[in-house]
């Protein structure tokens, strides 16, 4: 696994994730910054359980919600190199959402969790081979070590066949320090790693997808509306106030989401279609 420091581009993470479907960026947070993060969603995950089968992990915690939770997460969400680099990576949709918010706590003598791909979640759809829908980020909120359970990769995979069937043996962990984010695309098999260690390995799961897909977690619900209207716009159209592509998205009468959350009566309509269809194809050409 390619690590890159934190002075790097996003031009340069998304060469690499293009390539290797994944790359670790050292250090761009602070530890404490994290250390804040756990403490607000201290009660949550306190209060979560821990997951029901095998795939989610009997003795992990998925504690989810992280933008109504915690005002660090929020900066995580919308770290200017993360969303640059989720922009290019996916800029062959007109335009993208948040997916997932979660907390995974993997806690002492887990066993590794199965191999697979995150955008399975899309009911196991076959997307063209090199068509990606999603940038995710995992940020190490522990250090992240083969032995304590680091995200076990299998590193260019993005490039092999859907449906594959791969175990941990075939995987390298990806080890970072605390404040370290690993980038991955959907399309790489991947899975926790197993925590032979005495103490819990926590990641930040923060994950982005192309808008014209549903959303994994529910991110209007997750965030009410009395949490979500004292967000700021920017945050608000990454949760999915906003439209994905031409006639996706809007509120009753053709009513722009963000201005039917923020009651103003005056945005309406879905838009130039011809100038949409435009930016698309272009969109398209330049990713291609």
């Amino acid at each position: 696994v390619l690590h890159l420091p934190n002075t790097t581009v996003p031009d340069e993470i998304v060469e690499v994730i293009r390539r290797d479907g994944c790359v670790v960026v050292d250090e761009l947070v602070s530890p404490e910054m994290i250390d804040d993060l756990l403490d607000e969603m201290g009660p949550y995950v306190e209060a979560n359980e821990v997951g029901p089968d095998d795939f989610t992990g009997r003795n992990t915690k998925r504690t989810g919600g992280l933008v109504a939770r915690s005002a660090t997460a929020r900066e995580l969400v919308t770290k200017p190199l993360v969303l640059g680099t989720v922009k290019a990576f996916l800029a062959q949709a007109t335009n993208f959402q948040l997916h997932l918010t979660q907390l995974i706590s993997i806690g002492p003598d887990s066993p590794a969790q199965a191999i697979h791909r995150d955008q399975w979640a899309f009911d196991f759809f076959p997307f063209p081979k090199g068509y990606e829908v999603q940038c995710n980020t995992l940020w190490a909120a522990t250090d992240f070590t083969e032995q304590n359970g680091a995200t076990r990769v299998i590193v260019g995979s993005n490039h092999d066949d859907d449906g594959l069937q791969f175990t941990p043996a075939d995987s390298e962990p990806a080890e970072m320090a605390k404040g370290s984010v690993l980038f991955y695309s959907g399309s790489i098999y991947h899975g926790g790693g197993a925590n032979r260690s005495d103490r819990t390995r926590v990641g930040i799961n923060i994950t982005y997808n192309v808008a014209w897909l549903r959303q994994e977690e529910n991110q209007y619900l997750s965030v009410p509306p009395e949490i979500a209207g004292g967000l700021d716009d920017d945050l608000l159209r990454l949760l999915g106030y906003d439209k994905g592509a031409y006639a996706l998205g809007y509120v009753d009468d053709m009513r722009d989401p963000l201005a039917v959350l923020r009651s103003d009566p005056a945005a309406t309509g879905m838009g130039d279609l011809a100038k949409t269809r435009a930016q698309a194809e272009r969109l398209r050409q330049e990713s291609s």
